[in-house]
């Protein structure tokens, strides 16, 4: 864990309109990305499990948004975007990737569209900044318009099995479905975006709205039964989940290949960064991301050498497992369920196995 940070600290970072009621549940506040952040309330498997079993919800106020818009919408991000923006539907939601030219990794996103020629993207915190300037650099030949609203949205998660039934009892008409969107109603708050998105491995919603009427929509959720849960258990269940982590599993100096998101790279769009997928697609990659599990007792953390070659990317104790779980870029060749490697986790060797992707599902 992180120390907490210290008063000349805190004052130089972003505090979301949720703060004083993490303040109030006694959270223990991290800085993280710039923002003053909860990293746990009662403690990290606690919540962890409450999101398995019930339902959690986490203040992911500190992501940025970026409202693209005009008749050169989705052309523009087509251009920019490594999914396939044309098949998604108004309503609709995506996940993608932002590349430079060489194929390097600058963010991975989630794109919703509003309308026919208006979407929001969600950036990583951390990116912000850094996604819109590439954005405008790029826009340049298009006709759309492109608006910072990373003050105009509170971004709540609510995430469990239990979650859409706590949200749907606060709504006025029933949620999206998975991958897509819809503007409710939620505990009285008009105009809210609800989303059918996570990043636990649990089903859920995002809701988006107003920060003045953020708490509103806290207090309702909470009190319906949901556990407030802080970056601790979110890191854990998107680890379960191998659910990459920009900085870590993602940067620039990775292809989407070697990530294993090729999936959600559509070369024939044309987005910046296409030709060098395609490359790395045809011709292979030395290393790829793989997930594993240690063998032995230990807990793998990011930076661990692998011994075979390689270094783990992200590692924790997983709470649903009680075992060392994490990912790691490996030769290629040992990027399979099965394969065994051997971890130096402080300045011990630990076994480990290579596992399926995730790590942890209902049926594990």
């Amino acid at each position: 864990m992180q120390p907490s940070p210290s008063p000349a600290a805190t004052r130089s970072l972003k505090r979301t309109a949720l703060y004083d009621r993490h303040v109030a549940a006694d959270a223990r506040l991290v800085p993280f990305a710039g923002w003053e952040m909860p990293v746990q309330y009662g403690g990290i498997r606690e919540e962890h499990m409450a999101v398995r079993t019930s339902a959690g919800i986490f203040d992911v106020s500190h992501m940025g948004q970026i409202e693209t818009s005009g008749p050169d919408a989705e052309a523009f991000l087509q251009r920019i975007l490594s999914n396939d923006v044309a098949r998604m539907v108004p309503g609709g939601a995506q996940y993608s990737l932002l590349c430079r030219e060489d194929g390097g990794v600058l963010d991975d996103l989630f794109t919703y569209r509003l309308d026919v020629d208006r979407f929001l993207t969600v950036t990583n915190a951390a990116n912000h900044e850094r996604d819109f300037a590439w954005m405008a650099e790029h826009a340049a030949s298009f006709e759309v318009t492109l608006t910072d609203r990373l003050r105009d949205y509170a971004m709540l998660a609510v995430q469990g099995p239990h979650a859409r039934t706590i949200v749907e009892g606060l709504a006025a008409q029933a949620l999206p479905v998975r991958m897509r969107t819809a503007v409710l109603s939620i505990a009285g708050v008009p105009g809210v975006l609800v989303c059918g998105t996570g990043y636990t491995g649990e089903d859920g919603v995002e809701l988006l709205a107003d920060p003045g009427q953020a708490i509103e929509i806290w207090d309702a959720v909470v009190s319906a039964g949901a556990l407030p849960a802080g970056l601790g258990a979110r890191d854990t269940l998107r680890m379960e989940a191998c659910f990459h982590l920009y900085g870590q599993d993602l940067s620039e100096q990775r292809n989407p290949i070697e990530a294993g998101l090729g999936w959600c790279c559509k070369e024939d769009t044309g987005f910046i960064g296409s030709e060098a997928v395609a490359r790395a697609r045809a011709a292979g990659t030395g290393e790829l991301l793989a997930a594993f599990v240690l063998d032995d007792r230990g807990i793998p953390r990011p930076g661990n050498p692998v011994v075979e070659g390689g270094v783990v990317t992200s590692g924790t104790l997983s709470p649903s497992l009680g075992v060392g779980i994490g990912m790691a870029y490996v030769p290629a060749a040992l990027a399979v369920p099965g394969a065994r490697l051997r971890i130096d986790v402080r300045g011990k060797t630990r076994k480990a196995t290579v596992k399926s992707k995730p790590l942890y599902s209902k049926e594990s």
